[in-house]
Order: structure tokens, then C-alpha cells, then sequence
């Protein structure tokens, strides 16, 4: 005989169609929460090689095979492609005693038009005595509307090396686009042996067009760019880093302060300034290191 197993009635459910859930009321809408980028990167270098790495999506540290007689190269990048409104970036790079290393970037950086929030960039670049760091990021584009707030901390002990550098292209100037409006705060703190020695900040907002085409600020200028060599010996190439600033067809200079050796370049077109910028390092770390007078072979990419 078959026995028969009865089921227990399964428990009713309702769908409620769209259209018959009542609107909330506007006290109740809450803000459109998006995901929002938090990527990190941690990068010691030692004498005799790699000594720590970290990494935290969506960065990712490439190495790719130096050029024959130059330095070993750290590439940074994003995978996400770029930072939105509210991602986050942190970075901190490292030589320790004798070690001599190149941080750059795949490509240069994207930061997209924002809704409302910040990108925010945190770098921290430290060098014992006797290293040499080179951190040479490729270029930081920001599209009309585009918030960020990029710091750089140094920490240099007496008697390290550190050349370093960072470029602007005020909107996607190969699609006719300006930086019009949005933010940009750039800051800049150098400490050797503990001790603030310079200091620095650049900050655009409010009517960003008419600060972009003042002639007693950026004069019409598409892009910007600084380079900073930091080191015992820096104000031995004074007479140099001017002298290459001058032969970058850009409004730009270079000057000395609390043994900082700084260079600025300015130019309505984004290609002269990257070629015045690449010229100007690749001379300075020939003249004070003797490494090949050549940029990374990103940069050519």
C-alpha cells in the first residue's frame, strides 16, 4: 500500500505592484549613496631591492624592466580608470639607506566631473640617508567639474635625495574641454630631519575660468607643472635648473628655498609643458645622480 505524505500549506505571500506603493513623503528620501573608491599602496625600497609591498584595490604596482644602467621602476595605477567624486587614494613610497628607485604612473590620471564630494589623493614620500627616490607620475587631468584635494607629505633624513614632480591639464584640452569649475587644492609639505623647510599650496575655486586666464596668474595657461629636487647638494644646480626652465618654451623658472631647488612651468598647450617637464628631469638627474638622461619609457607610451 502507498502512503500518502501530506505537505504542510506553504505560507502565502503577496507582490504589491509599483504603482500601488504609496510615494514617500520628501522628509523621507534619502541621499543616492554610491560606492565609492578607497585604494592604497605601500612601497618600500631597499638597497638591495623590494623590501615591503601592499596594495589595495583599485591600485595596482606594476614593475616593469628598467632601461640597461637606470633604476628600478615602481608603475602605480588605477584599475578603476580614474577617481570619481569621493574616492580615495593613498600612497606612501619609501627608499631606505642606499636604495635608489623610480615610483611613476602607467598612465596619466583621470579625475571625472563630481557630484558634489571630493577625490582626495594622500602621498607620503619618505628617503633615508643616502637613498635616491625619483617620483615621477605622469600627468593628473581634471575634467570640467572635477573636485580634488591632493597632499604630499615628504619626510627626508639629512643627507637623502629626492626628486619629484607633478603636472595639472586644466580639462580635456584634446576635446576643446576647460577646467571651469569644480576645485582643485594641491599642497605640498618637504621635512628634512623633522623639520619643515618648505611649504606649499595651490588652491582653485569659485570662478576657476577667469584665475585660469588672468595675466598675473595662470595667463591662459592649460596646464602647470612643478619639479622638486631635494638634497644636499641642490643648490649646486641652481644656475642649471634655471637655465632648463628657460628652454622649455614656457612661462616658468626655478628658485632655491631652505635648500629646496623648485621649478614651475606654465603653457596654454598641455604637450609643451609635459615636454618642458620631461626635459627638465631628465637633464637635472643626469647632472646630479649620472642616471641616463631619459624618463621612464612610460612617459613615451
Amino acid at each position: 500500500m502507498v502512503k500518502l505524505l501530506r505537505k504542510k500549506p506553504r505560507a502565502m505571500s503577496a507582490v504589491t505592484l509599483r504603482h500601488e506603493v504609496p510615494e514617500p513623503s520628501s522628509a523621507a528620501v534619502s541621499p543616492v549613496r554610491l560606492q565609492r573608491g578607497d585604494g592604497a599602496v605601500e612601497i618600500v625600497f631597499a638597497a638591495r631591492g623590494l623590501a615591503h609591498l601592499y596594495q589595495r584595490t583599485p591600485c595596482r604596482v606594476l614593475f616593469p624592466a628598467p632601461e640597461p644602467g637606470d633604476l628600478p621602476i615602481a608603475a602605480l595605477l588605477t584599475t578603476s580608470g580614474g577617481l570619481a567624486g569621493g574616492d580615495r587614494l593613498s600612497m606612501s613610497i619609501a627608499a631606505r639607506a642606499g636604495a635608489r628607485a623610480i615610483a611613476t604612473t602607467a598612465a596619466a590620471e583621470k579625475i571625472y566631473r563630481s557630484l558634489g564630494p571630493d577625490s582626495r589623493i594622500d602621498i607620503q614620500l619618505a628617503v633615508e640617508a643616502g637613498g635616491w627616490l625619483e617620483y615621477l607620475p605622469q600627468e593628473t587631468i581634471l575634467f570640467d567639474g572635477a573636485r580634488l584635494q591632493r597632499h604630499c607629505a615628504v619626510d627626508l633624513a639629512p643627507g637623502a635625495n629626492l626628486l619629484a614632480a607633478e603636472m595639472v591639464v586644466f580639462g580635456r584640452t584634446a576635446h576643446g574641454e576647460r577646467f571651469t569649475r569644480g576645485l582643485l587644492h594641491d599642497a605640498w609639505r618637504i621635512r628634512v630631519g623633522g623639520k619643515l623647510v618648505w611649504a606649499d599650496a595651490l588652491r582653485l575655486d569659485g570662478d576657476i575660468a577667469a584665475q585660469l586666464d588672468a595675466p598675473a596668474g595662470f595667463a591662459g595657461a592649460a596646464a602647470f607643472a612643478i619639479a622638486i629636487y631635494a638634497g644636499s647638494a641642490a643648490g649646486d644646480y641652481l644656475s642649471l635648473a634655471r637655465e632648463l626652465a628657460a628652454e622649455g618654451n614656457c612661462r616658468g623658472g626655478a628658485t632655491l628655498v631652505n635648500g629646496i631647488l623648485v621649478a614651475r612651468f606654465l603653457n596654454p598647450r598641455a604637450d609643451t609643458v609635459r615636454r618642458a617637464l620631461a626635459h627638465y628631469i631628465a637633464s637635472l638627474r643626469n647632472a646630479a645622480a649620472g642616471l641616463p638622461a631619459a624618463l621612464p619609457r612610460l612617459w613615451q607610451s
